[in-house]
């Protein structure tokens, strides 16, 4: 098989949990990893940003590894193509920078290979990979997502695009892989203790539905399913927390597996929220950012660009 038409995928990143929304809230934000795929008589991968600088340029680079599996299931084969990738997603920050590669992934597949899955079936095949719908459901539909991934074609996902509200990062200088993040969670939970846990996150998804913005932050706080275990991994978190609230967040929560937190507060007031939290957190990135509405797109080029 070869293709002779260049094409742009643009993912975005994505927060997940939001506190309590363990393994099912996504919400897509404005950054982006974007391939831009062209022909070539070998597979090459050509990193362009920072970010990325360090991943594999050949075969065991982690997209390739992905789109490989996908184009198995279906006996396709994979035409080789130069790749030239940019992110602005920090890797292993708890901002989906592995979500958005599966769905970007899973996208290049289904372009070379003609394919023309739906998104449901995208979302399933993601959903595979990474085990939960959250990350690659908002990295794939944009928006919030709020979703339950029971097994293979077993995925139910909701998407929400009438969400509005500002958030400000903050990244620690190091990294948390997620396996790490999750190797702290406990076994299992009591029967008390999940109605507990499954009843603050069913207010919290009410309240973010019904933009009830105060309970909504309250709901995060009272998080049982991760963040309690999980903040013992990143130390600053409770300074984070305390100074947010102090400027004016309704909430804070950890971002993904971490060690990045996110700071939501009323729209129009990110701009204070990040200058105050710059003050205090000199050496961290501090950056407002942003809901996107819109999942991943895939835009023909030409060979010339």
């Amino acid at each position: 098989m070869k293709f002779d038409q260049a094409f742009q995928i643009k993912v975005p990143a994505s927060t997940a949990n939001l506190g309590p929304g363990f393994d099912s809230l996504g919400l897509a934000v404005n950054r982006y990893l974007t391939l831009q795929v062209e022909p070539c008589n070998q597979w090459e991968f050509v990193p362009q940003s920072a970010e990325i600088a360090d991943t594999p340029t050949n075969k065991e680079n982690f997209i390739y590894q992905i789109a490989a599996k996908v184009a198995s299931i279906f006996s396709c084969e994979l035409p080789p193509c130069k790749v030239y990738v940019n992110s602005n997603i920090p890797l292993a920050r708890g901002l989906g920078s592995s979500a958005a590669a599966i769905i970007a992934a899973i996208e290049l597949v289904n372009e070379l290979c003609h394919l023309q899955l739906t998104n449901q079936q995208k979302l399933e095949l993601a959903c595979d990979v990474e085990g939960h719908p959250d990350n690659v459901g908002a990295s794939l539909y944009g928006g919030l997502v709020i979703g339950s991934h029971r097994g293979s074609e077993d995925t139910d996902l909701i998407h929400v695009s009438d969400v509005s509200f500002d958030m400000v990062v903050v990244i620690p200088p190091y990294e948390l892989k997620t396996k790490d993040a999750r190797s702290v969670l406990p076994t299992e939970l009591s029967y008390q203790e999940a109605v507990k846990a499954s009843s603050i996150s069913n207010v919290m998804v009410a309240a973010l539905l019904t933009k009830n913005l105060e309970l909504m932050g309250k709901m995060m706080e009272l998080d049982l399913f991760h963040q309690a275990y999980r903040a013992k991994l990143i130390p600053e978190f409770n300074s984070i927390h305390r100074s947010a609230k102090r400027a004016g967040a309704f909430g804070v929560a950890i971002s993904g597996a971490g060690p990045t937190v996110i700071c939501f507060t009323e729209n129009g007031r990110g701009k204070q929220l990040k200058a105050d939290l710059s003050l205090e957190f000199e050496g961290y990135q501090v950056e407002e950012v942003s809901i996107e509405k819109n999942g991943s797109k895939l835009t023909t080029l030409s060979l010339h660009e």
